[in-house]
């Protein structure tokens, strides 16, 4: 980082000789292994650091980062949390590991790391702005729900990820365009996984749109590439292997020391922006998401209800939107 300090992420670093006093996770995972004061626990994603009496490795640093391995490996300790005089360059280095999908946690000036690659706190800004995303190109898909949908493709010179928007009906209808912003997930998109409701809300979304171009009306799903709501493929599952120990959402996710809910919503505020609309109808049961795109720059004039039945397998996930993430279920 900018001020000489050295991170070594646990989770993919190769230096197997690896060796530091020090180690940073977030305020939640720190709160879960009882080493944040009641401060750090009030702020989750805040970056902790925490001392060992004997050297952390690799191998003794990955179960106090992933919380699977809290029982088949009890911590050795004792640790203690200090004062972070870095703050900025940890917190940046916490939304990078989200970003790449790892367990937020690093070795924190390590001996035997190899080389390091220099990265500022200021980079952070580049890697999560919108002004770099452009439109790379277009085509015609038909799709089930419309046989006449276009599908317009979206990168950034910052970011791997490939967003895609698809527009059902006519783009230069009066009517404002409904609009589904859909986070891409593997598991119930593909997959068919019964653990939530991410592939028959987008199905629904799909012919609601194709509804509205029979009336004269359009619509455009925004596929965001944001896996299990900005965590990552990997971090999703090792959620889902907590929630079968009885956590929720919520908490799994804050055990694993990521937030509940990490989705870019100014990266879909600025694909709205590049296809030429200003103001939209959005289907959503989530009025956060709402309040997010509107902070971002678009006007949503309305919210229209977007609710399927629940299954024996996501009855208790759906309970969890509404109670603890502030969804409108009926």
């Amino acid at each position: 980082m900018d001020d000489g300090i050295i991170l070594l992420p646990v989770e993919t670093a190769i230096a197997a000789e690896a060796t530091a006093q020090h180690m940073l996770i977030t305020g939640a995972r720190a709160a879960t292994l009882k080493l944040a004061n009641q401060k750090d626990a009030a702020t989750p994603h805040a970056p902790v650091c925490i001392r060992g009496a004997d050297p952390i490795t690799l191998q003794n640093g990955l179960p106090i980062a992933d919380p699977a391995l809290d029982l088949a490996h009890p911590m050795k300790g004792p640790f203690k949390a200090e004062t972070i005089g870095w703050h900025d360059n940890a917190v940046a280095a916490l939304e990078l590991a989200r970003l790449a999908g790892i367990l937020p946690a690093f070795l924190v000036n390590p001996d035997h790391a190899g080389e390091a690659e220099a990265v500022r706190a200021s980079d952070l800004a580049a890697w999560t702005g919108t002004e770099q995303l452009i439109i790379a190109t277009r085509a015609r898909l038909p799709v089930a729900a419309s046989t006449d949908a276009v599908i317009t493709a979206f990168r950034s010179t910052h970011d791997m990820r490939e967003h895609v928007a698809l527009i059902i009906g006519d783009h230069n209808a009066e009517r404002e365009p409904l609009v589904r912003l859909h986070s891409e997930c593997l598991t119930g998109d593909i997959l068919g996984s019964l653990k939530c409701d991410c592939g028959p809300q987008l199905d629904a979304a799909l012919q609601a749109m194709a509804d509205e171009a029979k009336t004269g009306g359009w619509g455009i799903l925004l596929y965001m590439r944001q896996e299990g709501r900005g965590i990552g493929l990997i971090n999703k599952l090792r959620a889902y292997q907590l929630q079968d120990q009885g956590f929720d959402t919520v908490d799994a996710n804050q055990r694993l020391g990521l937030p509940d809910e990490a989705r870019d919503f100014p990266v879909a505020a600025r694909m709205l922006e590049l296809l030429g609309v200003r103001t939209i109808r959005l289907l959503t049961n989530n009025p956060k998401k709402v309040a997010a795109l509107e902070a971002a720059g678009v006007a949503v004039c309305q919210r229209v209800q977007h609710q399927l039945p629940d299954n024996p397998h996501n009855r208790e996930y759906l309970a969890t939107k509404r109670d603890r993430s502030g969804h409108l279920l009926l």
